[in-house]
């Protein structure tokens, strides 16, 4: 499989007549294009729906003109995150957030421009390099004695490398006609649970890590208390589940620490 990524700085996907020069025919196309800073979408609501969503849907309508295929990833936030099991794909949404409404809006623009696309719902993303939740706990390690971490808000910590390769999976499969599956390494935990991982995992004393309320942490866009997606569609569809998240955090922190 030949793979090409395109950056943000060299497509913009809110200029449809770009993103249409850009497809062409026989393509897979994995969208993960998003405006992803929660609490600053509660602000610029604008800036948001221009990418997660007249982007999805200018990459849609890009694909369904050109006959590629399309897999489109999106999130958690879609929920409420008041559920108290695994949300099933069919689940009710109703976002909290500007960001969840936006990329919300994204999956029915989706949809409405390219029936059938693949719409991907993921949550807890991280590769553990940058300024990601496992990053900044590597780094918060080696500058604090002691950190506070939220332990009443519950998901699904999803490596970055393992859900590449489930939508590649996916993007090679063309029998899968499921419109909508849910994907995140298996399992659960509370960001406090991740960051105590995360302390083991390079060796450090997992105690220092001290467990707070959303309540000692409020941000101007709400996160979920429980946002566990259900691997149910994506299993049944035939496609090979995500290890459980400790395994994806493993390789992460050994990918990162070389």
């Amino acid at each position: 499989m030949q793979v090409r990524g395109v950056t943000s700085g060299e497509l913009d996907i809110t200029d449809g007549t770009a993103v249409a020069q850009v497809v062409e025919p026989g393509w897979v196309v994995v969208n993960c294009a998003a405006y992803t800073a929660v609490d600053a979408a509660e602000s610029d609501e604008d800036a948001a729906a221009a990418v997660n969503e007249l982007g999805a849907a200018n990459v849609a309508r890009a694909c369904a003109r050109a006959g590629a295929r399309l897999v489109h990833v999106s999130t958690d936030y879609v929920f409420a995150g008041d559920a108290t099991a695994p949300y099933e794909v069919d689940a009710p949404t109703a976002p909290a957030t500007v960001y969840g409404r936006t990329k919300r809006s994204g999956e029915i623009a989706v949809h409405r421009a390219l029936p059938s696309a693949h719409v991907v719902r993921t949550a807890w993303v991280y590769s553990g390099a940058g300024s990601d939740f496992v990053a900044t706990m590597r780094r918060l390690e080696r500058e604090r004695d002691t950190v506070d971490v939220v332990d009443d808000q519950i998901g699904s910590p999803t490596y970055a490398g393992d859900l590449a390769g489930g939508l590649l999976d996916l993007a090679a499969d063309a029998t899968v006609t499921v419109p909508t599956l849910h994907l995140t390494n298996s399992g659960q935990a509370s960001w406090f649970e991740l960051a105590r991982a995360v302390f083991e995992g390079v060796g450090a004393d997992p105690e220092r890590v001290r467990p707070c309320s959303s309540a000692q942490f409020v941000r101007p866009a709400p996160r979920p208390a429980y946002s566990v997606l259900s691997s149910r569609s994506w299993e049944t569809a035939g496609l090979s589940p995500l290890r459980p998240w400790r395994e994806g955090l493993a390789e992460a922190l050994r990918t990162v620490t070389g």
